[in-house]
C-alpha cells in the first residue's frame, strides 16, 4: 500500500505541473508557482563598473568567450553581458 500511495502522490504532482503548463499557455493567467520573468527580477548592481575595474580588482584580464568572438562582439559589449549591464 504504501507504493500505491507514493505512486498516487508523484501522479498528483505531475497532474499539477501539466495542468498549471495548459493554464499558462492557454489561458494566459500565470500561477503563483512560476518563477518571475526576467523582467520582474530585482536588478543586482554590476560586480565591476569597468574592464579597468575589473583588472585591478582581480589582478586579471577580461578575456571574452570564444562565442562572443564569433558574434563580432566588442571587449566592452562582451564585459556588460558577462557582468550584467545588459
Amino acid at each position: 500500500m504504501t507504493n500505491k500511495k507514493h505512486e498516487d502522490e508523484a501522479f498528483a504532482i505531475i497532474m499539477d505541473l501539466v495542468n498549471e503548463a495548459f493554464n499558462l499557455h492557454y489561458n494566459d493567467e500565470p500561477s503563483p508557482t512560476v518563477a518571475p520573468s526576467v523582467e520582474e527580477l530585482p536588478k543586482t548592481p554590476a560586480l565591476y563598473e569597468s574592464i579597468e575595474d575589473y583588472t585591478a580588482k582581480t589582478g586579471k584580464r577580461f578575456r571574452m568567450t570564444k562565442n562572443q568572438k564569433e558574434l563580432g562582439m566588442t571587449r566592452e559589449e562582451a564585459f556588460k553581458l558577462t557582468f550584467g549591464e545588459y
